[in-house]
């Protein structure tokens, strides 16, 4: 039984007709080519079927992100909002499963944690019999309906978004893990459930990719992210190695020494999974390959411009160019759609010099 199920909200308790689900999955596919150019460059050669459902999958997890980041505020009629009785019990609830006060000012904390509560909510109908009107969520409830994606993942996903209402810094690099694990591994393993598999350790490697590409966008954001009093770098580490977050305030980190090398060490761990995540590739159906080994080439060669510009993501925001995209986005199709695979080694070989990317 739902707890949710009886709040009035803007449901359908049927189906709604095919060109409703259509223009849903249109919203959704127009939502991510104009929010996401390089994720949506990954899904376009997919399927039909494939290509629709990973931009709904997109548009749900893009959503949860804006409400974290407060860019998106939804209604909700037939609710009293945060003093909906429902809503204020969730709230109490999470609260006490939390070991520190929330880092946002009270006005903010209680928009977005009912926010996410409603959208939680808005997720339960993808599970039962309801169909809400939302596009994103009508998209949503036909995707997970035809590739049997657990709710389990979308709710680890919000459980993140949860957390970043709560905590601002890292102590160990096992906590950024969790947090890297929530808000990007799920990602990964709700994308296998589209892609194909059948090999159980697909979803490890799943896992790894979702590790990879988060702990390179938490070194490439640090900049940024110190503006928004977060820091994603384990405390720990940054202690060990003589380094302040106050430093990162106006950049003057690049000029400690131990700086530089602390990025090394942080890339080359970044790098072991995604070894593992390269390691997913040859689990998943030709067809689908070359979406998730376009992102693993566009991270790698992010972390590797990271590395090259010293660590310096203060001055300048690391991205690729569009020739950089496309001659990567062309060479990784080239392998993964058309390559025989007894030319891997000299695939291998080539990517060893820096020729070809090594996905």
């Amino acid at each position: 039984m739902d707890p949710f199920s009886h709040l009035e909200a803007p449901i359908w308790s049927e189906k709604p007709p095919a060109e409703l689900l259509r223009l849903a999955y249109t919203y959704c596919e127009e939502l991510t080519r104009r929010e996401a150019g390089n994720f949506y460059h990954s899904f376009k050669y997919l399927p039909e079927e494939k290509r629709q459902a990973m931009c709904a999958v997109y548009a749900f997890c893009r959503r949860a992100d804006d409400i974290a980041d407060g860019d998106w505020s939804d209604r909700f009629p037939g609710s009293l909002g945060e003093m909906d009785p429902e809503a204020k019990a969730y709230r109490e609830a999470l609260e006490q499963h939390q070991t520190a006060e929330t880092v946002l000012d009270e006005e903010a904390y209680l928009n977005k944690i009912t926010q996410l509560f409603f959208f939680r909510k808005k997720l339960s109908s993808c599970y039962n019999e309801a169909w809400s009107t939302d596009p994103v969520f009508l998209a949503l409830k036909d995707t997970v309906q035809r590739f049997t994606i657990p709710r389990l993942v979308f709710d680890d996903l919000i459980s993140g978004m949860e957390d970043d209402l709560y905590q601002n810094r890292y102590r160990t690099f096992d906590d950024l893990y969790v947090y890297c694990y929530r808000v990007a591994s799920v990602v990964g393993l709700m994308c296998i459930e589209i892609y194909g598999y059948e090999d159980p350790m697909a979803r490890k490697y799943a896992e790894s990719w979702g590790i990879f590409m988060q702990l390179t966008n938490v070194l490439r954001d640090v900049g940024e992210d110190i503006h928004r009093d977060r820091v994603y770098l384990p405390s720990e580490e940054l202690e060990a190695n003589g380094l302040d977050p106050s430093e990162f305030v106006d950049g003057r980190v690049i000029l400690n020494t131990s700086w530089e090398p602390y990025c090394h060490h942080y890339a080359k761990r970044a790098r072991t999974y995604l070894e593992e995540a390269r390691q997913l590739l040859p689990l998943l159906p030709r067809e689908t390959r070359y979406s998730p080994a376009a992102m693993i080439a566009f991270y790698d060669k992010i972390l590797k411009q990271i590395e090259r510009s010293q660590g310096d993501v203060f001055t300048q925001r690391i991205s690729l160019s569009k020739p950089q995209k496309i001659s990567l986005a062309a060479a990784v199709y080239l392998r993964h759609r058309f390559l025989p695979r007894f030319l891997d080694p000299v695939w291998g070989a080539l990517a060893r010099l820096g020729v070809l990317p090594s996905v």
